[in-house]
């Protein structure tokens, strides 16, 4: 049996398309690889990348329901994102009017980390990389 190799994609859906799409290209910087409006569905498909690599497809649907995010639930908890330097990335956002938590430290790898959150309240994680 041939393993897993990585993580392809991330698939998000989103209520409503044009606020987030906003989010994940202008305010995250990820680049669009390809926009489809799906008729059948009434639901547009967004492809996007990071730094030239497909990470997260971005979906629409007619009135989704909401996602539980607090009390934290079952299932996917959050995505992360690695990042150089966590305090300039903290900054980058709030000058685009996104407030983050308090930097943390990782009591395991030393590590500084923050979340905050997307249109939705999807909880996005910033981790830092050693330089």
């Amino acid at each position: 049996m041939a393993g897993l190799k990585s993580v392809h994609h991330i698939a998000i859906i989103c209520s409503d398309y044009q606020r987030s799409k906003h989010f994940y290209t202008e305010v995250l910087g990820l680049e669009i690889i390809r926009e489809v409006y799906r008729e059948a569905r009434k639901s547009y498909k967004l492809d996007l990348a990071l730094n030239g690599h497909y990470v997260i497809e971005l979906f629409s649907f007619p009135e989704p329901p909401a996602r539980v995010s607090r009390p934290e639930a079952v299932g996917l908890r959050h995505v992360a994102f690695e990042v150089e330097d966590i305090t300039e990335m903290v900054e980058a956002l709030k000058a685009k009017g996104v407030e983050t938590e308090p930097i943390r430290i990782d009591e395991s790898t030393g590590r500084r980390f923050t979340f905050f959150e997307d249109p939705d309240r999807l909880p996005i994680e910033l981790y830092e990389v050693a330089n």
